[in-house]
């Protein structure tokens, strides 16, 4: 390893360790969080690059609103038989109106639960460097803050397995509740309510898995994410000294990705008019396992890397197979690159996922800085330096119809 290398390794572990030793777990819109960015608004000043802190307001939790959605659920249940078709009425705008708001907090669009829920404040820092010769494009690499919650659902694969084998059982139901409930304002058939029941028991499930997650303590989030907001600003402190030639290059260490995404959907929301032929690169949980790239993530809809960003990849792999780069993909969670993706930016996620879709210490409470891999780091470094000198060098291309 040469000497230039391991120093940024370096560099990015004292990031890591001061996020997570220093300062501790960084839940959305906790002090945690709120002193997080402010290192990394000391480290971009330190560094001369002037950064802003944009403030926000964000959901506190995740889990708030199927947490609503299931009580909505429960209450349409109660209300079903209680009045002929006026209640049985209720009862349907009540599960249609909690299926499809969840469907679509689930999908990063405003719904009225995301309304309802409590929110509180946060911020993006954020920092721009010019390149040295003409500008042609702009590059922006996101790396979040905060750490989520340690919930049991999460606690190993087995339960994961449980957890989204379960959700999908509950979707099925709460949505055959709605076209029942439907039906029932028009026949009032006498077998639609006790038909009915097990999506009561599913709402008291979900009721109950979103209570607990929101009892238990925030991750010390060493993998996922200190080590991508390390990485942006190891790799801002690399581009103030040595810019590239034709990309301006915006470092954003974001809030609240936690909870569906509000720090990146704020920072496209504020600075999409200004940006350049943008392309944004995501980073997330290097510190264990890759370097990987993304090419597709999702929940209920998915979202696909952009295509010359994957074939770009591809042929860096390819041509330093020493860094051991590989594709992945992720079912049931995912990264700031769909932010990018939905408002029509080229996006692709650069990662330490397995090759078969797991994230290392996701979301417990063993996230923490000695399970960080100096190796896997140290590739991980050189690939996304390559990555990001080979985006410059390339002909910056028009949108691919079909990527997004």
């Amino acid at each position: 390893m040469n000497t230039d290398l391991s120093e940024r390794v370096d560099r990015w572990l004292e990031h890591i360790r001061a996020l997570v030793d220093e300062i501790g777990p960084r839940g959305s819109t906790t002090e945690g969080e709120r002193r997080g960015s402010e290192y990394c608004e000391r480290i971009l000043t330190d560094l001369g690059l002037s950064p802003r802190v944009e403030p926000f307001r964000s959901a506190r939790s995740i889990y708030h609103p199927h947490l609503l959605a299931a009580v909505m659920v429960l209450v349409a249940v109660g209300v079903y038989p209680l009045a002929g078709r006026f209640s049985a009425g209720v009862a349907f705008v009540l599960s249609l109106v909690g299926l499809v708001s969840d469907l679509m907090e689930l999908g990063f669009r405003d719904n009225l639960l995301r309304r309802l829920v409590p929110k509180g404040d946060s911020q993006n820092v954020v920092a721009v460097v010019p390149p040295r010769g003409q500008h042609k494009q702009d590059l922006v690499l996101i790396g979040h803050v905060d750490s989520h919650r340690t919930p049991i659902v999460f606690r190993s694969s087995r339960w994961l397995g449980a957890f989204h084998l379960f959700t999908t059982i509950a979707f099925v139901t709460f949505s055959a509740q709605t076209v029942l409930y439907g039906l029932g304002t028009v026949t009032q058939w006498g077998w639609i309510w006790p038909v009915s029941i097990p999506s009561a028991v599913c709402a008291v499930l979900l009721a109950a898995i979103c209570i607990q997650a929101d009892c238990t303590p925030f991750s010390p989030g060493a993998n996922d994410n200190a080590t991508a907001a390390g990485l942006v600003l190891t790799l801002g402190e690399h581009l103030a000294s040595e810019p590239l030639e034709h990309s301006r290059v915006w470092l954003a260490c974001t809030g609240c990705e936690e909870v569906q995404h509000y720090g990146a959907i704020d920072l496209f929301r504020r600075h999409q008019a200004e940006l350049h032929r943008p392309t944004a690169v995501v980073f997330e949980s290097l510190g264990c396992d890759g370097p990987a790239w993304l090419i597709k993530e999702g929940i209920i809809v998915p979202f696909y890397a952009s295509r010359d960003l994957v074939a770009l990849a591809e042929r860096l792999a390819n041509e330093h197979p020493e860094w051991r780069a590989y594709p992945t993909k992720i079912a049931g969670g995912n990264t700031e690159m769909a932010d990018a993706l939905r408002v029509g930016i080229p996006a692709i996620t650069l990662c330490g996922i397995t090759a078969d879709g797991r994230l290392p210490y996701w979301h417990q409470t063993g996230d923490t800085v000695d399970k960080m891999d100096p190796e896997v780091l140290t590739r991980a470094y050189a690939f996304t330096r390559a990555y990001l000198q080979a985006l410059d060098a390339r002909t910056v291309p028009g949108p691919v119809e079909g990527d997004h």
